[in-house]
């Protein structure tokens, strides 16, 4: 099976789950009246509405570039999983304004044993299903998925207070603990609906994964070739689950478009061994400059003007600036 079946499969397997669980939940309100299941119930609300929007963006995400999206269609995942976030924030604040007038205007709480046991079978479900997901979603690179698996994950976390706060209310008998426990996993549901828009408005601002170029420095560092002058601004973007990495390499100028290609073949193919074929490459090569001789650690050269005198180690810092290395005494 393929990745772009699989992450479909998955999706669809996402989907059911939130429609039947749904339900499920929607059964234990309607027998409990309790406002904390009517959260639980809601949050479902979101995971369909979710499920079909991860569907649909992996789906897209996974057509071939065409002349008008000539990076593909990877993107879209991102504005999914905000739409998601968006989603579950607005579902926070409805089950806080759903607990205050619960409080405000008490009702009792009825079929509180089979309520406890609708929601224990359902937060079982929702756990393994997205800890799957996310599984899926982190082994693919999907942000869609890894998106659901969190939403599904912290459903059955919500799942598990709800059940605490329910049996705390059929030991005690205070009213309260139903809205208090609403709005506890409410204000938890505010902040994780947050954190996925920010993670999805990083993604379409094509903001630096500072963790991603860490460890492409420290591997180009660790494999640098001797016509390796110089690398400098070096790019990530990210498109879905594709990388497209931009990045200037600075070679001895008196290499022949045949040697320079080499070179080039080299530190991509050093790159795919570690991220696989999910990465694309847009390399510029420059000459090296009379103030290179002194960084460059190329044997035998022909038409060094000054002996080397120091490496300079790459780190993503120097990596990712617009200009030729030196050092400061070549300045």
């Amino acid at each position: 099976m393929t990745k772009a079946l699989s992450n479909l499969r998955i999706q669809q397997i996402v989907l059911f789950t939130g429609l039947t669980l749904f339900a499920i939940k929607t059964v234990a309100w309607l027998l409990t009246g309790s406002v904390s299941i009517l959260t639980d119930a809601l949050e479902s609300t979101v995971n369909v509405i979710g499920g079909f929007m991860g569907l649909y963006s992996i789906w897209l995400s996974q057509q071939p570039r065409d002349a008008n999206h000539p990076y593909g269609h990877g993107k879209i995942e991102f504005v999914s999983a905000g739409m998601e976030g968006g989603l579950i924030f607005i579902a926070g604040c409805w089950i806080i304004y759903e607990a205050i007038q619960k409080l405000s205007h008490p009702t009792e709480v009825k079929e509180l044993g089979i309520g406890i046991l609708l929601i224990a079978v359902a937060g079982g479900i929702n756990w393994l299903v997205g800890w799957t997901t996310y599984k899926q979603g982190v082994r693919t690179h999907s942000l869609a998925l890894e998106a659901s698996g969190k939403h599904l994950m912290s459903d059955a976390y919500t799942s598990l207070g709800i059940l605490v706060g329910l049996i705390l209310l059929r030991w005690t008998g205070y009213a309260w603990i139903d809205s208090a426990v609403a709005m506890l996993f409410a204000f938890v549901i505010l902040v994780q609906g947050f954190r996925i828009v920010r993670q999805a408005l990083a993604g379409i601002m094509d903001e630096t994964d500072h963790a991603l170029l860490l460890e492409l420095a420290a591997l180009i560092q660790e494999h640098r070739r001797p016509a390796w002058v110089d690398i400098h601004n070096l790019r990530i973007i990210k498109y879905g689950s594709l990388l497209h990495i931009d990045c200037h390499l600075t070679l001895p100028w008196y290499l022949n478009m045949h040697e320079g290609h080499k070179e080039v073949d080299a530190l991509t193919d050093l790159i795919r061994e570690r991220f696989g074929n999910r990465v694309e490459f847009y390399i510029h090569l420059d000459g090296c400059l009379p103030f290179s001789c002194a960084i460059c650690q190329m044997p035998d050269c022909p038409q060094r003007t000054q002996p080397f005198q120091s490496q300079i180690v790459w780190t993503v810092e120097n990596m990712s600036e617009n200009s030729k290395h030196r050092l400061q005494s070549s300045a």
